[in-house]
């Protein structure tokens, strides 16, 4: 099989979301055992408008994309996850694309809102709590604040009993796509070889943009004022093209020093956000991964 390097995926609901230049799909584990796949044309913002695919300025555009596909497919997959497929059961068709998209926005808008004022606010209160006046000590306090609060979420979230076959459906994720990029066919067996843990991974993302804040704030020095928190908070976006631009360059650079320490920290997040799939779940990601490489599916997978 051809090497291929541009896909990316998320864990969902009981499945894989998985998008390549073309195409994104999405294969969910019905209740009834079968594997229902989807699969939508996909054209990235950044290859539509080349004006945005500019360094810095395409992580921006690229990680509100890809939040807004995130939620958008988390949301049908916890439809898709309970439904029968009988041929007695009709399924009900969504209806009010406009308004669901619209709740989509707010949703993605709202996520990024708490998460701004948790991982980033609210450690400068408690950095201010503290009554640091030198500003590289009280960035760097801020920024462990904000690491520690990053890093607490990320155990929290992984001690929920249903968030493990979710992390379990990101281990399959990642195999699955280990398993393209060696150029192996698609299959359970190929893919239970590899390593849960993938250097792309947007778990990683989220790690070094914790890190990049701490040195872009840095040169901000302490704020005193309500308005030189709001001026932080405006750098956010910058942090996330830059982190954006990291990552990529590891990618480019795979197997070099500066790759191995730059993802080093992501994969060792990822101990606890992937977990070992079972072949049933690795069915689900190669199902998915196919279906948006538009390659045959088995007859066991029904692509709607």
């Amino acid at each position: 099989m051809k090497k291929i390097k541009d896909v990316g995926g998320q864990a969902v609901i009981e499945g894989v979301m998985m998008r390549s230049p073309e195409f994104i799909s999405v294969a969910i584990r019905r209740a009834n055992g079968e594997i229902f796949v989807k699969r939508d044309p996909y054209v990235a913002l950044t290859r539509r408008f080349k004006f945005l695919n500019i360094p810095i300025i395409r992580g921006v555009i690229v990680l509100i994309e890809t939040l807004y596909i995130g939620v958008k497919t988390l949301m049908f997959s916890a439809d898709e996850a309970m439904k029968e497929t009988s041929p007695e059961v009709k399924e009900k068709k969504s209806e009010g694309g406009f308004l669901n998209s619209l709740w989509i926005f707010f949703m993605v808008i709202l996520g990024v809102g708490l998460g701004v004022l948790i991982f980033f606010y609210l450690p400068l209160i408690f950095a201010d709590l503290l009554k640091i006046k030198g500003g590289v000590l009280f960035n760097l306090v801020d920024g462990v604040i904000r690491l520690t609060i990053f890093l607490t979420y990320i155990y929290l979230i992984s001690l929920w009993k249903d968030m493990r076959r979710i992390f379990e459906y990101h281990g399959a994720e990642h195999k699955s796509i280990y398993t393209l990029e060696s150029g192996k066919e698609l299959t359970v067996e190929n893919a239970m070889g590899y390593s849960t843990l993938h250097p792309r991974c947007g778990t990683s993302f989220l790690l070094i943009v914790v890190i990049v804040s701490i040195l872009v704030f840095m040169f901000l020095g302490r704020p005193h004022t309500f308005m030189d928190r709001l001026i932080r908070l405006s750098f956010i976006p910058l942090i996330a093209g830059i982190s954006y631009e990291l990552i990529k360059l590891s990618g480019r650079t795979m197997g070099s020093k500066f790759a191995k320490i730059l993802t080093a920290p992501g994969l060792w997040l990822q101990r606890i956000t992937t977990k070992e799939p079972d072949e049933k779940q690795l069915e689900v990601a190669i199902a998915s991964l196919k279906s948006a490489l538009n390659l045959p599916l088995q007859e066991a997978e029904t692509n709607e």
